[in-house]
């Protein structure tokens, strides 16, 4: 089975710089950090591999050069291909032209399954992944709280989705793409000791708009017709949780919440 995980590195949000005059981010000396969701996404592929080796992965940005070091991390946590779509004819981009570079790219890719993240830190909008399908022609899920391992391996994936008010479960034909919330359980394992200084060159290529070959007027700024208006970092606050006894109160504080919430 072959998964193409989607990662997307972000602007630290205590360095948040922005360029007022242009409306884009300053992605260029700040620290950037993996964008949570993608970072799930990717545990959970490396979950399934770790119970079945001949899983292969390959995680694709587009980026700056400036993540290449970050790439050869995520390849040191045993991922098998790193790709990093990288020119300054991309810089701009709104998520209308970065669909259209990256599904520019998947489309001649081999794949069973693409998982992304369901939302960016930095933009919020949360539509890269249904342009993609819409692109690819593929169907697309997003806010998936839990994917069914084994049916993975069987072309329909089962998956839990948060619907804000109910967890509904679908189950959907691969391949797919499956947009993951950072609400999962799915975490992206650390780089063993071990391999802290392991080569991976090998295993990571730069591709520019010289072998994709996207028409320059269709991307940047040039092909991307959201105009930015304002933006701002978002502060995201941890939910409250509230752990009860299996006894007479617990009983009525669960009650009285699901009351509460409009379930019963």
């Amino acid at each position: 089975m072959k998964i193409i995980c989607l990662v997307k590195f972000t602007p630290d949000v205590d360095q948040f710089q922005y360029d007022y005059e242009k409306n884009i981010l300053i992605r260029e000396n700040v620290k950037l950090v993996i964008n949570p969701d993608d970072a799930c996404a990717l545990g959970f592929a490396l979950g399934l591999k770790k119970k079945t080796p001949e899983v292969v992965i390959e995680a694709v940005t587009m980026g700056p050069l400036n993540v290449t070091a970050m790439m050869a991390d995520i390849l040191r946590r045993k991922v098998d291909l790193a790709t990093i779509l990288s020119d300054r004819q991309y810089v701009g981009s709104d998520t209308y032209a970065t669909s259209r570079i990256i599904g520019k790219y998947l489309e001649t890719a081999d794949y069973d399954v693409i998982l992304t993240g369901s939302h960016s830190r930095d933009g919020d909008t949360a539509q890269i992944p249904g342009q993609l399908a819409e692109y690819l022609k593929l169907n697309q899920i997003s806010q998936i709280r839990k994917i069914d391992q084994p049916s993975m391996l069987n072309k329909r994936a089962l998956v839990e989705v948060d619907s804000e008010k109910y967890l509904e479960t679908y189950e959907i034909p691969l391949p797919a793409i499956l947009s993951v919330g950072r609400e999962s359980n799915y975490r992206l394992p650390f780089v063993r000791y071990d391999d802290l200084d392991l080569d991976v060159s090998d295993r990571l290529r730069i591709i520019d708009n010289d072998s994709l070959a996207v028409d320059s007027k269709k991307i940047g700024l040039k092909g991307s017709p959201t105009k930015v208006i304002k933006s701002y970092p978002i502060d995201y606050q941890k939910k409250e949780q509230v752990i009860v006894k299996n006894d007479d109160q617990g009983i009525d504080m669960v009650m009285a919440f699901l009351e509460k919430e409009g379930y019963l």
